[in-house]
């Protein structure tokens, strides 16, 4: 791979977590304080990435893999993602946002797997080459949220300009796309079934118990995730945290370095474990943002968006290795897909409907509510789906699988 190919990949990595990263984080506090949306709009709002979640695949598997190169239908999509973001800075209620931002969704998640597409093509060693291209994806995201931080977007009731900046960097990203490698279909002229698309020829995995108290657990914990994506700009900012949004960023820092660490957890924890931990992870958090404040426990609010890698990576990282160790040859790439599916997807859909209503269920005023009750919710499903994992997982095949994992492929996956 050349130097120029290489920056090329890098550039349209941190362009596409910059763009997700530019609005998202902060998509919850621009609803409640500039549209006066419910906690229930809200969550509506937020589902939107899982509904674009579950539709990717088909728009991948019907269309980017059978019949146009994938630089193409990227920089399509993103030229059309441009004029949606600019023209949800037009809409001034939420009947009106909502329609456009499902339709951003649905036309933004496939590009997640897209531009890991046009990367894979140009790789010849994707486990070691990767990460270094990856990387930038994370930047991207943490650089977004030090420019709204930087600019005090927040504080000065300007949000609307977060949909801007993303527009602008997505009219770049799609006009660059048409420069990239070509990435012609890699199923041209084939037929694609149904389950082959959303992963359903992978299901058989589910008839062992194991697997299926994973599969079960992944989906219960994207529960309570769906809860820290809405919702904890919306609380920083109404507990009075300066630059929440650049706060938040110690998330990704985190992330990167307890991915550096993974090597060595896998060999003194293995499997079960590490999934436990990550579990565990999500009810501290909670539990930290539950009694944190920005005066004498402000620490706490800190430690519980700094252990985002731990939350992150020792479960789904960790997930996706045992999904890949457990699919073998014949079903990997349609395991990822389901286990994708059921997380982002369902599980998510269910966390972003569940937690509308408990904030709401919680407001004291106009401009506040009883927090504490609120993120006791999901560290409460948190901590309960990783005793009854402890209690109920058993694979002695793959508890002990740190000899011979690679760590490295996993961190292909897309994630924040």
């Amino acid at each position: 791979m050349t130097a120029a190919i290489r920056i090329k990949l890098s550039f349209m990595m941190f362009l596409e977590f910059f763009i997700w990263g530019a609005w998202f984080v902060t998509m919850g506090t621009y609803l409640t304080t500039t549209l006066h949306a419910t906690g229930v709009q809200n969550g509506v709002a937020y589902a939107t990435q899982a509904l674009g979640a579950i539709l990717a695949p088909f728009i991948i598997g019907l269309i980017a893999d059978r019949y146009f190169a994938a630089q193409k239908i990227l920089g399509i999509l993103h030229l059309l993602g441009a004029a949606s973001l600019y023209y949800a800075t037009t809409v001034t209620d939420f009947d009106k946002f909502y329609p456009n931002i499902l339709f951003y969704m649905i036309i933004f998640m496939p590009t997640l797997a897209l531009v890991n597409s046009v990367s894979f093509k140009q790789l010849q060693n994707p486990s070691k080459q990767f990460p270094v291209i990856r990387i930038f994806g994370t930047a991207g995201w943490m650089i977004a949220g030090l420019i709204i931080g930087w600019l005090e977007w927040e504080k000065s009731g300007s949000l609307v300009l977060t949909f801007r900046m993303a527009a602008i960097a997505s009219l770049v990203l799609g006009l660059f796309s048409f420069t990239l490698p070509d990435t012609p279909p890699p199923k041209r002229g084939q037929k694609v079934s149904l389950g082959e698309i959303i992963g359903l020829d992978a299901i058989g995995l589910l008839k062992k118990r194991s697997y299926l108290v994973f599969f079960l657990a992944s989906v219960a914990i994207c529960i309570p995730l769906a809860f820290y994506y809405n919702f904890t700009n919306p609380f920083l900012n109404e507990i009075g945290m300066k630059r929440a949004a650049a706060v938040q960023s110690l998330g990704q820092f985190s992330e990167l370095f307890f991915m550096a660490l993974m090597p060595l957890f896998f060999v003194r924890l293995g499997v079960k474990k590490m999934l436990a931990l990550g579990m565990l992870a999500w009810a501290i958090r909670y539990a930290c943002f539950a009694y944190g404040n920005v005066d004498d426990n402000y620490w706490m609010l800190i430690v519980g968006i700094a252990i985002h890698g731990i939350c992150y990576d020792f479960f789904f990282v960790t997930g996706q290795i045992y999904t890949d160790k457990h699919a073998g040859e014949r079903f990997k790439s349609s395991a990822q897909g389901f286990i994708t599916l059921a997380t982002y997807g369902l599980g998510m859909l269910i966390g972003y409907n569940l937690s509308g209503p408990i904030v709401d269920h919680w407001k004291i005023s106009e401009t506040s509510h009883n927090w504490q009750s609120i993120w006791l919710v999901p560290g409460g499903i948190a901590a309960v789906v990783m005793i009854l994992f402890m209690l109920l997982f058993h694979d002695k095949d793959h508890t002990e699988m740190q000899s011979g994992l690679d760590i490295e492929e996993p961190s292909a996956q897309v994630e924040i």
